[in-house]
């Protein structure tokens, strides 16, 4: 089996677009569709055909694009079961545990549930290959819309038991921003600082900071270390729990 090819491109102001593609059916899947010329230019460049769309939510930046491409190419559009209603385009629905083949490769669905009430990961195991969109970031995570911090800490928790080298690509370049708050919360933490450092040169010189670990992301993002000891004493909460002391972290964000 040989291994996936990735083109990952900006969309829209922040959102990063991926394309998938199987090189031995041609298989090509879009995660999400922010925006239609983007990955239209990005499918030609690597002369491949889309034949689905692997969409996370149903916010408009990431399904503006489903009806238009669905049209030229005929694909197949899979989705979050539980935001059916609120996709464009939807021809298969998947819930928590569900799994499919992409040719010869196993993807593994793991709901998410905060940033919106149904979001949905697209996990590749046997490729060491996550696609986490608005749950995780590098350095951060999404917005809590719909259900409960509490909530949204247990889907990170989901994600974080997966193998450390796992390759996460996510829905949004802010990791800069991330890297500057993180700072704020867990400043004594030397392998932040470095990646911090990292961050600053790399959007400087224009580059992308996709995509993280699930590794990384333990060793230097705050909203997957709650239980941390030190994040706990700068906060002044070592004795709440680890949803309250993630909320705090999230309320943090949310006005940094």
């Amino acid at each position: 089996m040989k291994p996936l090819e990735l083109e990952v491109f900006l969309c829209r102001s922040d959102n990063f677009g991926v394309l998938v593609h199987d090189p031995e059916s041609g298989l090509t899947a879009s995660i999400d569709a922010p925006e239609e010329k983007p990955i239209l230019d990005a499918a030609a460049r690597r002369g491949w055909k889309i034949t689905h769309i692997f969409t996370t939510h149903h916010h408009t930046d990431h399904v503006e694009a489903n009806l238009a491409l669905k049209e030229k190419f005929h694909l197949e559009i899979i989705g979050p079961f539980n935001e059916a209603v609120a996709i464009p385009g939807l021809d298969k629905t998947m819930a928590d545990g569900d799994e499919f083949q992409f040719d010869d490769h196993l993807v593994r669905v793991i709901e998410t549930p905060g940033h919106t009430a149904g979001h949905i990961c697209y996990h590749f195991p046997d490729d060491k290959i996550l696609f986490a969109a608005d749950t995780l970031f590098a350095l951060g995570c999404g917005r809590i819309f719909e259900r409960p911090a509490a909530d949204m800490w247990h889907s990170l928790q989901k994600l974080a038991v997966l193998p450390d080298e796992t390759a996460v690509y996510f829905g949004h370049e802010y990791t800069l921003s991330n890297a500057r708050f993180a700072l704020t919360i867990d400043p004594g933490n030397e392998r932040l600082q470095a990646r911090a450092r990292e961050v600053e040169e790399n959007r400087a010189a224009g580059k992308f900071t996709i995509p993280t670990t699930i590794g990384l992301e333990k060793e230097t993002n705050p909203f997957l270390r709650a239980a941390d000891p030190a994040i706990r004493r700068n906060l002044l909460m070592e004795s709440r729990t680890n949803e309250e002391v993630f909320a705090e972290i999230r309320k943090r964000k949310d006005s940094f």
